[in-house]
């Protein structure tokens, strides 16, 4: 304990991203109105796979739970930090706190794994399309799903526990705007080695397996593509993975930058500009990615607005 009291906080005072009210104020609109995107976009695609027939495929199983992700993710850190925007409290208590970190790691823990089983959807799709039906079965699909969720709740459960046996003595202040592993590391008065090593190994372990997995589809979909003579069987491939390809890119490329590293490396601003990037502008883009992108995303939208202005002209 390095011979100083310590004691578990009943609380947390969460600093934010900056002390400027007019700042606060920008931020509280740009926050708003990316947090309502976001919530309309994941909500709407989710409403358009389940409604529309055609997109009842593996490829779009696996994106309406993606946009289920995204729209409880987003619902985890964005109106707690707006609410901090307009107040001068910025009060979260022990229990929310942890509870916020919990499903802020199991969200996106589970969707590391989501990416990956899409990724290897895609593989199947492009590498076996004669089989897909049989390989990508409803039985299959469910399994991989079920397996995201559970990898995710158990890294996300260890993690938890892990902090928890922290003990905090000298400030129960985060600098940060959400309840985030390596700040609040930072603030335990024990030494938290052995902890951040124990999360270090977790958080690592996902991002490699996952991103492995994903480097391992996309490689046999690059030599399955590169044997394709014709020029429009290949821009139908490459097609069919940009969507997904851009998604990965983005959501591991902010999450490897920000956690693959020792918590004494944490830097504020740096840092705190990526944890915005992926909790709160991510879940907006993905929706975003595979609706402007997607062709097939488009028809349905179209039909599913037909039948239901048809159904309303019928009343």
């Amino acid at each position: 304990m390095d011979g100083r009291n310590s004691t578990n906080v009943s609380h947390f005072i969460l600093m934010g991203l900056t002390d400027s009210e007019e700042i606060q104020l920008v931020l509280f609109v740009l926050f708003l109105l990316i947090y309502l995107t976001s919530v309309l976009g994941n909500a709407g695609m989710i409403v358009i796979i389940r409604l529309d027939l055609q997109l009842h495929t593996p490829m779009y199983f696996f994106l309406s739970h993606l946009s289920f992700l995204d729209l409880i993710y987003s619902n985890v850190v964005t109106p707690k930090t707006l609410e901090n925007l307009l107040t001068s409290t910025k009060y979260i208590s022990y229990l929310s706190c942890f509870s916020q970190m919990f499903f802020f790691i199991f969200l996106g823990a589970t969707e590391c794994f989501l990416l990956s089983s899409m990724a290897y959807d895609r593989y199947v799709a492009i590498c076996n399309p004669l089989r897909y039906p049989v390989l990508m079965s409803k039985g299959l699909c469910c399994s991989l799903i079920s397996g995201c969720y559970l990898k995710g709740f158990l890294d996300s459960i260890i993690n938890v526990l892990c902090m928890s046996r922290l003990y905090f003595c000298d400030s129960n202040v985060i600098h940060h705007f959400f309840c985030d592993t390596s700040p609040i590391l930072a603030l335990s008065c024990t030494n938290p080695q052995h902890i951040e090593i124990m999360i270090f190994i977790f958080a690592g372990s996902t991002l490699m397996v996952s991103v492995i997995i994903i480097c391992v589809s996309y490689l046999s979909i690059l030599f399955t593509v590169l044997k394709i003579t014709s020029t429009s069987g290949k821009q139908k491939a490459f097609s069919t993975c940009a969507s997904h390809l851009l998604g990965v890119t983005i959501f591991y490329g902010t999450l490897i930058f920000t956690y693959l590293k020792p918590h004494k490396s944490y830097a504020l601003g740096k840092d705190q500009v990526a944890s915005v990037f992926y909790t709160i502008v991510i879940p907006m883009l993905n929706p975003l990615i595979y609706s402007l992108r997607n062709k097939e995303v488009k028809n349905a939208l179209i039909r599913v607005l037909q039948k239901t202005s048809g159904l309303q002209a019928i009343k």
